[in-house]
């Protein structure tokens, strides 16, 4: 295991009033989107810390979204949209790679929000050997499904609280620029400009698509 900074050390072990709880994501999922923005993430593993900034968000809203799981209603596949604030929400997609949502909203409306992009800030060394052959730092997490293949984070997080000891979210830089742009890889909602990302970031997943 790598030896951890002191830095690193308080990032594992943080009190649980420093944890963004189940307040945080029980509000309105556009805003929560834009508030995630410099926050950090932290995925502990047996063996490793791994955590990075939040650089790019997408909202997903509601059963009248048409780019959203939950558009037409619950199914197996989506039932933890609906369920409470401050969960997580993996799922598989494409056949190659994980997808990390955090549940919002209040109990009953299916409602999430997408990470995209993070910036490494610790364990990078275990990421790039997550990664494989992957040689910039930029590359790492500037995905969804590369920043959960950096960060380990597979379906048997499905349903994880965001407050628990294997993954959750610690207070950032609350003094970020936002940007916003249509959501990526979508067909239909692109009406919506529900991407929300750092503005003159390096780190998110689509620079060309973003203004500076």
């Amino acid at each position: 295991m790598t030896k951890l900074t002191a830095q690193d050390s308080a990032l594992a072990r943080p009190s649980s009033s420093s944890k963004l709880g189940p307040d945080f994501f029980n509000r309105p999922t556009l805003t929560v989107a834009q508030d995630l923005l410099g926050a950090i993430l932290v995925r502990k593993t047996k063996t490793h810390l791994l955590t990075g900034m939040i650089a790019e968000t997408e909202a997903y809203v509601g059963e009248d979204d048409p780019a959203s799981h939950a558009y037409g209603g619950m199914t197996p596949r989506n039932k933890l949209m609906y369920g409470p604030a401050g969960l997580a929400y993996v799922y598989f997609i494409y056949g190659n790679h994980y997808c990390l949502n955090f549940v919002t909203e209040p109990e009953g409306f299916p409602a999430a929000v997408l990470i995209r992009a993070l910036q490494p800030l610790a364990g990078l060394e275990r990421m790039f050997e997550n990664r494989g052959s992957v040689k910039n730092q930029a590359q790492l997490c500037n995905g969804p499904g590369k920043l959960c293949q950096a960060l380990q984070i597979d379906q048997k997080l499905n349903g994880i609280s965001l407050a628990s000891n294997q993954l959750f979210l610690l207070p950032g830089n609350s003094s970020v620029q936002i940007a916003n742009s249509p959501r990526i890889g979508i067909s239909q909602g692109q009406d919506r400009k529900w991407r929300y990302y750092i503005k003159n970031n390096a780190y998110v997943s689509n620079l060309k698509g973003a203004s500076r």
